[in-house]
């Protein structure tokens, strides 16, 4: 076939006219394609999928119902646009209720966002120009440096370490990137590392942002979902809404994946730019959706039966793994356990050798059909979620007493 002048006219910001030439295959796509190839291989062994970081659950009926009365009123039918009043006053009693923030406006402070993904895509074009930097940390979630690569930004990335407790090191950025530097990105607690974030360093955050005159993006879309201690955000540090915007999501906390809501809060001119931006991109979330919304908010027990679970899950699960050699500790909040990958397993006479975290994910599908995703950034890693589908107590725990079974079967090295 000759080759379409239609290749020559993508954008260099995915890839040009190279765009569809790569052969790489993407982890996401290598877990997809070994666990296929591993349930045709064993069908009598059942897939355990630990990797899927979404509920396993639908949302509570008090939210379904909710919706399907919001949904027939005709004053729903239209364009929300950035609006939504109901869902910006929940979102405002949300953060005092659950985080014990009392200052938000909900007029000017709080816009609501078809998921905190759409949000990452956003707000760079607010703020990055070429040449602009954006702080991150790996491993995360890459979506707004992606993003702020397409308008000629660039990304400096703040490795999260065990030895640090998984949080950044803002000393180790070079002055010179700090001073082209207009974002730092943080998520806590993290994705994929389990780790929560401390007062103390939320606080040195938004001091760290005012003497480099930075805006400080917190992605806090497992923030509700802790099992010790009380929910944090960011605005309970004096001064935070002079720099900060915090993303929510019910996606997570509130089993509402599939439904795209969420909201950005904090500093009034971020959020106003993010308003703009979004009126140029999207008329916002059906207002049912929305309507729905601020009554899951309106319960945040939801969330609490929810992470209750997750915690119990979670507990079996650091037992199972320490068992059989791993070393890993519960995390505080999310549903993920980031765990140290091994570098060798050894049953009767067979020894399997791994350099990588995808190394040992790929074996471990291909071998047990226990499916993780592996993290390599900053060392070899693998990612267990605890939001495995399990129909009750009895069976969950059947579950990860099947995961200790199959690994109990090796002798792993560290």
């Amino acid at each position: 076939m000759i080759e379409p002048y239609i290749q020559k006219l993508f954008a260099e910001r995915i890839g040009g006219s190279q765009y569809g030439k790569s052969t790489t295959i993407y982890k996401f796509e290598k877990i997809k394609r070994a666990k296929k190839l591993a349930i045709e291989c064993k069908p009598n062994l059942p897939l355990i999928d630990m990797g899927v970081g979404e509920p396993d659950e639908m949302a509570f009926p008090i939210v379904v119902d909710s919706l399907s009365s919001a949904a027939k009123l005709p004053q729903n039918r239209g364009y929300a646009d950035n609006g939504g009043d109901k869902f910006k006053k929940a979102a405002a009693e949300y953060m005092k209720n659950v985080f014990r923030v009392n200052s938000i406006d909900a007029d000017s402070e709080i816009i609501h966002s078809i998921g905190s993904k759409t949000a990452l895509t956003m707000l760079p074009a607010c703020f990055i120009n070429p040449g602009d930097y954006v702080l991150m940390t790996t491993p995360g979630y890459p979506v707004l440096g992606t993003h702020a690569k397409y308008y000629g930004g660039q990304i400096h990335n703040l490795n999260l370490e065990a030895k640090n407790n998984f949080l950044p090191d803002l000393e180790s950025i070079p002055s010179a990137i700090l001073k082209k530097a207009k974002i730092l990105v943080i998520n806590y607690p993290n994705n994929p590392t389990g780790a929560s974030a401390t007062l103390d360093f939320f606080k040195e955050v938004v001091a760290f942002a005012k003497e480099n005159k930075l805006i400080v993006i917190q992605d806090a879309a497992y923030a509700s979902l802790i099992f010790e201690g009380k929910p944090l955000s960011i605005f309970q540090v004096p001064g935070a809404k002079d720099v900060a915007v915090e993303l929510h999501s019910l996606s997570k906390s509130f089993n509402m994946t599939g439904w795209r809501i969420g909201f950005v809060v904090g500093n009034p001119l971020i959020v106003k730019a993010y308003g703009d931006m979004k009126d140029n991109s999207d008329s916002g979330q059906f207002l049912a959706i929305q309507s729905a919304a601020a009554v899951a908010l309106d319960n945040p027990s939801i969330t609490r039966s929810i992470a209750s679970k997750y915690s119990r899950r979670m507990d079996q699960l650091v037992h199972e793994l320490n068992k059989n050699g791993f070393t890993s500790t519960k995390p505080k909040g999310s549903f993920f356990l980031y765990v140290k990958a091994p570098k060798s397993a050894k049953s009767k006479d067979i020894v399997s050798y791994f350099e990588t975290g995808e190394d040992f994910s790929q074996w471990l599908i291909n071998n047990e059909l226990i499916s993780t995703v592996p993290w390599d950034d900053c060392g070899s890693f693998v990612r267990f979620s605890v939001t495995f589908t399990a129909e009750n107590k009895t069976e969950e725990a059947s579950i990860i007493k099947e995961i200790g079974r199959r690994l109990s079967q090796y002798n792993f090295k560290f």
